[in-house]
């Protein structure tokens, strides 16, 4: 066994104290401490460097069946988590290694050494690994790739584009041979820096109309892409602008997600049937199978410059709640990280 020395036994995390009506409130959550388990064999103790809070979270602070389990109340949350082996019972994993894993909103933490996985700190700094060489990447890329089915020449929107999926999404498109690339934000500057990602065109939604400005944005060429991270008026205003056999990658809808009554459907979906559309929801987790290639490519284009990405970086465990209260305002530009 291989350790270090004045090991911590026991850990600061954030709790869930009640399930949110709505807008999460401070009151949703607990800063609490835990003792930490003796490590067993083939396990490590972890040391969080960086830990993911993302929109995903809202639905399971919930009581209801999803796609992942509710969090439990008064139980530590639980997400992605970039951090340093501080003591290992593994062959697989040394002190000093940084992993990734799943046991966030924590400061240690005490896990199965083949539930991590190695971040390449050559390649990226270890916070890329939670952002554009992580889940998000992944999500971003087989979403456009293999869900949306995109090819070159086609013309791509996406909302939420100064977020940490949407911001990939269009870079990778422009990477890979888009006539176009459209973006809608929620702040000018934001759209000035989807203008600096290399984006083709983007607007604010709270100017005009999305469908208004879309419109324009197309050039009257229409899109032949949407990826969704939205929902809400974006879905209704691209159905409009798709062509036809045009394809929606449906990955989220943040418009949403604090909705305490039921939200309709785009009032304009009979557009799917003569447009001959295909509209497809998907989750990163049904996407594992194209990692490798996604993380060969990605670390190319981050290596050359195709793609560059942002980080809004909130210090202390303490204020990981408000750091995903505010993420859900759209307080971030790219991915919303809490340093540790």
């Amino acid at each position: 066994m291989s350790t270090a020395t004045a090991l911590p036994t026991s850990t600061r995390e954030i709790r869930l104290a009640s399930r949110p009506a709505g807008r999460p409130v401070p009151e949703n959550f607990r800063l609490a401490e835990s003792p930490l388990p003796e490590l067993g064999d083939g396990q490590v103790l972890v040391r969080n460097l960086y830990i993911s809070v993302d929109p995903y979270m809202r639905g399971r602070m919930n009581d209801a069946k999803s796609y992942s389990a509710p969090f439990a109340l008064d139980a530590a949350l639980d997400g992605g988590a970039v951090g340093e082996v501080i003591a290992s019972r593994s062959d697989a994993r040394k002190v000093g290694d940084v992993v990734v894993h799943q046991l966030g909103w924590r400061e240690y933490a005490v896990l199965d050494a083949d539930a991590t996985s190695v971040a390449r700190t050559d390649l990226a700094p270890a916070s890329a690994f939670l952002g554009a060489l992580g889940m998000t990447g992944l999500t971003a890329y087989a979403g456009l790739l293999k869900v949306a089915e995109f090819k070159p020449g086609d013309a791509v929107f996406v909302s939420g584009a100064a977020g940490a999926v949407g911001s990939l999404v269009g870079q990778i498109a422009k990477a890979m041979g888009a006539s176009r690339v459209i973006g809608s934000a929620g702040t000018p500057e934001k759209v000035a820096r989807l203008l600096e990602l290399g984006f083709d065109a983007a607007f604010n939604y709270r100017d005009a109309p999305v469908r208004d400005q879309l419109k324009a944005a197309t050039g009257g060429k229409g899109i032949d892409v949407y990826f969704d991270n939205v929902g809400g008026e974006h879905l209704e205003a691209a159905l409009a602008e798709l062509n036809v056999g045009g394809h929606v990658a449906m990955c989220g809808a943040i418009a949403q997600y604090n909705s305490t009554e039921a939200t309709p459907a785009p009032r304009n979906l009979m557009l799917a049937i003569g447009k001959q559309l295909t509209l497809r929801g998907f989750l990163v987790g049904g996407q594992r199978q194209h990692r490798a290639e996604f993380f060969e490519k990605m670390s190319a284009w981050l290596a050359d410059g195709s793609v560059r990405y942002d980080e809004t970086v909130v210090d202390g465990l303490e204020n990981a709640p408000q750091a995903f209260m505010d993420l859900l305002e759209g307080a971030n530009t790219g991915k919303m990280l809490v340093r540790l």
